[in-house]
């Protein structure tokens, strides 16, 4: 195999693109402790997950993270007081919401 400094610079382009798409966005801005409560989440449960919805859980609940669980979804057993579940039936509709 001889080697081909004319394939060097597209596969150099092609490596900085990929690592490029790699690089962290910024997360959600997060107000308070990143304490997830989820007693005030109640209303939620038998919405559609959208968007909006979905805002609006992380927003109230206060958690750093939202974590939405569909029905074939295989979770972890460790907890994470910032993170907050969102359990997703087949058909798009919010089950349960809860903190960990």
């Amino acid at each position: 195999m001889t080697f081909r400094p004319r394939i060097l610079v597209p596969l150099v382009a092609l490596a900085t693109l990929a690592l490029s798409a790699c690089a962290a966005s910024p997360g959600p801005e997060i107000t308070g402790s990143g304490q997830c409560t989820a007693a005030p989440l109640a209303w939620a449960v038998g919405k559609p997950a959208d968007e909006a919805t979905m805002r609006a859980l992380l927003k109230q609940s206060g958690a750093g993270l939202i974590n939405p669980i569909g029905p074939e979804t295989i979770t972890s057993r460790d907890h994470r007081p910032d993170r907050l579940r969102v359990y997703i039936d087949k058909d798009n509709i919010i089950t349960s919401v809860q903190c960990g």
